[in-house]
């Protein structure tokens, strides 16, 4: 059984809550862990996924398709950061486990 540090978890956890299109088992195999194991962090730290849409301030007037792309842009590149963190840090602890 592998242990994984804290800090791992939590950003496993941060990572799911915030792809709401993704589910569970497809972030996990993200990250290379098991599906079990990730669902058990989640419920462990009491995270959920919003559910459906939130109450927001109406914006001034709709969103031109130049706003629009750059908003979608700009998510995509923040879940891209994120993951990329959490690679990297499951990289260390994975090069960590292999030296003598």
């Amino acid at each position: 059984m592998k242990h994984y540090p804290p800090q791992f978890k939590a950003d496993a956890v941060a990572l799911y809550q915030s792809r709401p299109e993704s589910t569970i088992r497809q972030v996990a195999a993200d990250l290379g862990i098991d599906s079990e194991t990730l669902r058990k962090w989640v419920r462990a730290a009491g995270a959920n996924r919003p559910r459906g849409r939130r109450a927001k301030k109406a914006p001034a007037g709709p969103p031109t398709p130049l706003e629009a792309e750059n908003a979608a842009l700009r998510r995509k590149v923040r879940e891209l950061e994120e993951e990329c963190e959490v690679l990297r840090k499951a990289a260390r602890y994975s090069a960590g486990e292999t030296r003598w």
